[in-house]
């Protein structure tokens, strides 16, 4: 009896494992500003372009003066590039209209090496639970994580440390600076004497690991982060504007590196300028 028991146990088990089993996500470009390169492996690079998907395992390179917009997503699922700009009342830092990520972008700065460490997903039945980890090993990234559940992570390995992201528009340096728009992040960190410190911080703020304090965000930064939020660096028509009431999407366009706007009533009824 004891062994029909554990028997039918190891089946019900094997069954919920294989219906939870995780599949890839991956980053597509979207956007190249510059020149980049990417390699999968043996010291082997070849150069980025529009359109690619990247898988976990790749390592990706930027030049001087140049950036790469990354669609975190699942495999084949990447959906259009948008983001959402909407008045809230902001954080500690300043306060004033703050985006709302729909979708997790990673914007590699110049000069900046980072690795797709892990991309994958898995489907519980009810929800979809998360993992990203990513390693920057050196520059600068810029990003936007939609909200997760409370099982789904996202880190962001840096030299000296890790930083927990949820929910969060953020800046982060491998030499420690982090940057939090909207949302908040927690970065763990080995000071000089070996000590592990821990540090949270919360959207309008920022954290420097060298010195140990935490700051409001500038007004400048803050700006220029809402910017990049809406991906809005280079669009067609000109700057970007945040509009009470308004949601601004952007759309990829295929024909080249930019992207183009049309904007939409956020008063409810669909997606407006979709």
């Amino acid at each position: 009896m004891n062994l029909l028991v554990a028997c039918g146990l190891a089946l019900v088990m094997t069954a919920t494992v294989s219906a939870q089993s995780a599949t890839e996500r991956s980053g597509k470009v979207v956007r190249i500003k510059g020149a980049a390169r990417y390699s999968t492996g043996n010291n082997v690079w070849q150069p980025l372009a529009i359109g690619q998907v990247l898988k976990a395992g790749t390592l990706i390179q930027t030049a001087a003066d140049s950036h790469v917009d990354l669609v975190l997503g699942e495999a084949g699922k990447v959906s259009p590039v948008r983001a959402v700009a909407n008045p809230s009342s902001g954080g500690g830092g300043g306060g004033g209209y703050q985006p709302k990520a729909e979708q997790d972008v990673v914007r590699i700065q110049a000069d900046t090496v980072l690795a797709l460490d892990k991309l994958s997903v898995i489907d519980t039945g009810t929800d979809k639970v998360t993992d990203t980890q990513l390693d920057l090993r050196s520059g600068k990234i810029f990003g936007t994580v939609k909200k997760m559940n409370a099982t789904s992570r996202y880190e962001i390995k840096l030299p000296n440390g890790v930083a927990g992201v949820r929910g969060t528009v953020y800046q982060v340096t491998a030499d420690g600076v982090l940057q939090v728009l909207s949302g908040s992040l927690v970065v763990s960190w080995t000071a000089a004497d070996g000590t592990v410190m821990t540090q949270t911080v919360n959207g309008g703020y920022q954290f420097d690991a060298r010195t140990g304090l935490v700051t409001p965000l500038p007004q400048a930064i803050m700006d220029e982060m809402r910017r990049m939020a809406v991906l809005g660096e280079g669009v067609k028509s000109g700057p970007t504007t945040f509009i009470e009431d308004k949601t601004i999407h952007y759309v990829l366009d295929t024909t080249d590196d930019e992207v183009s706007p049309t904007n939409g009533n956020n008063n409810g009824g669909g997606d407006g300028g979709d």
